[in-house]
C-alpha cells in the first residue's frame, strides 16, 4: 500500500510504500524552492539536514524542526566602481579619497602639481582599494577632446574604465578672473560634456555651493535671498559666474543624457570640524557652516546609493545623520534646483 502524507514544513509531499522492513525506503518530492526558503522567515535561506527529509514516518517522535536559519550562501559581489578625482589635492578631496577606497573601488586622483603626489599617495596606504594618481593641469583643458583624454587616461590606470567622475577643482581665487573662468566654468564644462559623451560614466558629483542660483527658491526668505545675492554680486562675483555656468551645464546636460545622472552638491560655509549630523535637500537658509569632511561623507553616500536622480542638492550642518537624509533625499526625488531658471527649461 502507498500512503501520502503532507507535511506543511515542507514544501512537497512524502510518498512512504509499505514493503518488508529490510526493503523499505522513503521517497521524498520536493519543490526545489523549498530547499532555499526557511517556512520560518521571508529573509533567510537554509538547506534542510539529511535527518529532517529522511525522517520515519512510523516514529512517534514530532518531525524535527528546521535548524537555525543560516544567511544566504551566495553573496552577490559589491558593485566596483572607478572614480576619476578631480582636484584631487583639495581639502575636501583628500577626506573623500580613503572613504571611496574603503568600498573597494579604485580612485584615480587627478592633481596639477608633481610635488603633491606623495601627499595624494598617503592616502592609500593600508586601503582596500587602488589608488593612482595623474599629474594634469585642469587649466591646460580647453575642449572636450581634452577632457576625454584625461579620462581615456585615467581609464588605463585601472582594472575598469572610469564610471564616475567627481569635480572638487578650483581656481582658488588664485591667478585673477581668468584662471577661475578658465578652471571653475570652462574646463568644468568640458568636463560635463567629455562624461556625458562617454556611454560607461554614469554618475558626474560636482561640488559646488549654496548660493549658486539665480531666482529666490520658495522655501527661503526674502532676507535669506538677500544675503545669497550679496555673496553673488559683491563678494565672490567672478567664482559665482563661473559656478552658476557649470551647474546649470550639468543639469541640463544630465537631464538629456540617457546614461549620466548629474548631481550637484551646494555646501554652506566650509569648516575645518569633524564629521557631523546634516541639513541636505532644500536647507531653511542660504547661509550657515558645514564642515568638510561632512561634504566627503555626503558624496562618497550619494556616490554609493543606488536610485539617486539628477538634481541640485543643498547641505548644512544639520540634525539628520548623513545616510537617513541621503535616504530621505533619494527617496522624495529632491531637487534644490526648483525655482530657478534652469529647472524650468
Amino acid at each position: 500500500m502507498m500512503q501520502s502524507i503532507v507535511n506543511p514544513s515542507v514544501t512537497g509531499f512524502v510518498i512512504n510504500t509499505r514493503i518488508p522492513p529490510f526493503f523499505r525506503f522513503e521517497c521524498v518530492i520536493l519543490y526545489l524552492p523549498s530547499l532555499f526558503h526557511s517556512p520560518n522567515s521571508q529573509n533567510t535561506t537554509y538547506l534542510p539536514t539529511l535527518p529532517r527529509l529522511f525522517h520515519n514516518l512510523n516514529s512517534q517522535t514530532p518531525f524535527p524542526p528546521p535548524p537555525p536559519p543560516l544567511k544566504q550562501f551566495y553573496k552577490p559581489p559589491k558593485m566596483s566602481h572607478h572614480v576619476l578625482l578631480l582636484g584631487g589635492h583639495g581639502k575636501v578631496a583628500q577626506l573623500l579619497t580613503p572613504l571611496l577606497l574603503k568600498r573597494s573601488w579604485t580612485v584615480t586622483s587627478v592633481i596639477r602639481a608633481q610635488e603633491q603626489v606623495p601627499t595624494i599617495k598617503k592616502l592609500g596606504e593600508s586601503q582596500n582599494g587602488k589608488l593612482n594618481v595623474l599629474v594634469r593641469s585642469l587649466e591646460d583643458v580647453k575642449s572636450t577632446d581634452d577632457a576625454k583624454k584625461v579620462i581615456e587616461d585615467a581609464g588605463r590606470e585601472g582594472e575598469k574604465g572610469v564610471d564616475y567622475v567627481v569635480w572638487s577643482a578650483g581656481a582658488g581665487g588664485k591667478g585673477g578672473p581668468e584662471r577661475t573662468y578658465a578652471i571653475d566654468r570652462d574646463a568644468a564644462i568640458h568636463f560635463i560634456r567629455a562624461a556625458a559623451s562617454t556611454p560607461s560614466i554614469t554618475k558626474f558629483l560636482m561640488v559646488s555651493y549654496l548660493a549658486s542660483r539665480k531666482a529666490k527658491p520658495a522655501w527661503w526668505s526674502e532676507e535669506e535671498w538677500k544675503a545669497a545675492q550679496h555673496v553673488n554680486n559683491e563678494v565672490l562675483p567672478t567664482y559665482y559666474k563661473a559656478k552658476i555656468a557649470a551647474d546649470e551645464e550639468l543639469y541640463r546636460v544630465s537631464r538629456e543624457s540617457e546614461t549620466l545622472v548629474g548631481i550637484n552638491l551646494r555646501p554652506g560655509t566650509l569648516t575645518l570640524e569633524p564629521a557631523g549630523k546634516v541639513e541636505l535637500g532644500r536647507t531653511k537658509g542660504s547661509g550657515g557652516d558645514v564642515s568638510r569632511e561632512t561634504v566627503a561623507v555626503v558624496a562618497d553616500e550619494l556616490l554609493a546609493r543606488e536610485g539617486v536622480r539628477n538634481g541640485w542638492i543643498d547641505l548644512l550642518d544639520g540634525a539628520e545623520g548623513v545616510r537617513e537624509a541621503v535616504e530621505r533625499v533619494v527617496r522624495e526625488g529632491v531637487d534644490a534646483a526648483e525655482g530657478d531658471p534652469v529647472y524650468d527649461e
